[in-house]
């Protein structure tokens, strides 16, 4: 199989986690014109919409966004299982991952719109209510995150994988807008962000998310 994704888009994170807690193999592909202006080029015939992650199975087939690949991947190789087998903890996983996309994510998008002009062009006060969006977004999580050192109970699971670069996004990127530390401002979430640091894979995920972070900010 081969992963075609990149390290700086949070979305293809939750697929690793998958992949690397799962000890499935598939060969990485980092397409161009994801991040920058140039052509996606051939990619388009992988994925059409032009974004990633995208997974080609072995038979050429493709499956494309990362909830549905996540989904592919836990029915096909059940072990070790990332859903959880109770059904009001699977649907925390889910509500956890839905507050992530829908909320957080939605709220970070006209900073990464910034992100992407000259900072004389950057308008405070799109700034100032994005970064109080965020705020909002993240006090919804610290409802529901979970206090066990996981986002829902006591192991790994898909919610994780979706949380773990949008937090660090939050914790690294975030100050370069020059508000307030946000994690600061929920308890709840903080605890679970230095309890996730912990785990192996995680971990992993972090150092790989965080290099390409720091290469795009220009201090790699």
């Amino acid at each position: 199989m081969k992963l075609f994704q990149t390290y700086l888009s949070p979305f293809p994170t939750r697929v690793r986690m998958m992949l690397y807690a799962k000890g499935i193999e598939v060969e990485i592909v980092e397409p161009s014109g994801i991040h920058d202006a140039t052509a996606k080029g051939t990619y388009m015939a992988v994925n059409p919409l032009g974004r990633v992650p995208a997974l080609q199975l072995d038979d050429g087939r493709v499956l494309i966004e990362s909830e549905v690949i996540c989904e592919y991947l836990e029915e096909t190789f059940p072990e070790p299982p990332l859903m959880p087998s109770d059904p009001w903890q699977r649907s925390q996983v889910r509500l956890i991952s839905r507050i992530s996309d829908i909320y957080i994510v939605m709220a970070m998008l006209p900073l990464f719109i910034l992100a992407g002009k000259p900072t004389s062009a950057w308008n405070q006060n799109k700034i100032t209510r994005a970064l109080k969006e965020i705020d909002t977004s993240l006090d919804y999580l610290e409802v529901y995150i979970g206090g066990e050192g996981y986002a829902v109970g006591k192991a790994l699971s898909h919610a994780d994988g979706t949380l773990v670069p949008i937090l660090l996004l939050v914790e690294q990127w975030l100050p370069v807008f020059r508000g307030a530390d946000l994690l600061t401002n929920h308890p709840k979430v903080q605890a679970y962000w230095r309890a996730i640091a912990r785990d192996k894979i995680c971990a992993k995920l972090i150092e790989e998310t965080s290099i390409a972070l720091k290469k795009s900010m220009g201090s790699a």
